[in-house]
Order: structure tokens, then sequence, then C-alpha cells
């Protein structure tokens, strides 16, 4: 029950997360190009890596409780795979083909770059 509440926790505090930095970066951009999106899943997959790579490898006696909330609650909740789903198809349907292929593109690129840095990160320290 504890890991439960404590996933529930951690997703409630990276929504808002979530939602802080992407607003900050739509602040900073404009709406036309899901630059929010993009920035919350690139930095939530290098946690995800780094955050991985310590708590399983660097402190591998870190709870399990530590990994739920951390890994599972807080980046489960801040990451947004589902959103970029459906700006993507956004995109689409307003026949901002170009933008929708680079935003896929990106995507992908960025989020798997970043966790690869992470681990690098995580493995460095």
């Amino acid at each position: 029950m504890t890991n439960i509440v404590l996933i529930f926790l951690g997703a409630g505090i990276g929504g808002v997360l979530r939602y802080w930095v992407s607003n900050i970066i739509y602040w900073m951009t404009n709406r036309q190009f899901p630059y929010g999106t993009l920035v919350v899943n690139t930095s939530g997959c290098f946690l995800m890596g780094l955050l991985f790579v310590l708590l399983t490898e660097r402190f591998a006696g870190a709870s399990l409780q530590l990994r739920s909330f951390l890994l599972i609650g807080l980046l489960g909740g801040y990451t947004t795979f589902s959103s970029f789903s459906i700006e993507t198809l956004n995109l689409f349907e307003n026949s901002a083909w170009l933008s929708g292929f680079l935003n896929i593109f990106f995507s992908i690129f960025l989020c798997i770059f970043a966790a690869w840095l992470g681990v690098l990160g995580g493995r460095q320290l």
C-alpha cells in the first residue's frame, strides 16, 4: 500500500512540474510547435536514465519505495507521451506535415539521446 501512495504523490508532483515547465517553455517560445512537450519529454528521459542508474547501480540499496516514488510516480507524471501523441496528431490534421514529422523525429531522437546521457552521467557519479 505504501508504494501506491508514493506513486500517487509522485505522479501529482510530476504533473504539476510538467505543467510549470511546459508553460514556461511556451511563454518563451510559441505554441505553433509543441516545444513545451518536447522539453518535458527530453528532460524526463534524461532524468529517467540518470536516476535509474543511480538507484539501481550506484546506490543499489535504494529502497523500492524511493524508486517507485521517483521513477514510476514523479517521472511518470512528468513525462507526456500522451500529450506528444495528440499534439502530433493535431499537427497532421492541420496539414502541418513537416512539423508533425519533425516532432516525431526530434522527440524520439532527443529522448533516447537524453536517456543515454542520463545513463552515462549516472555511471560517472
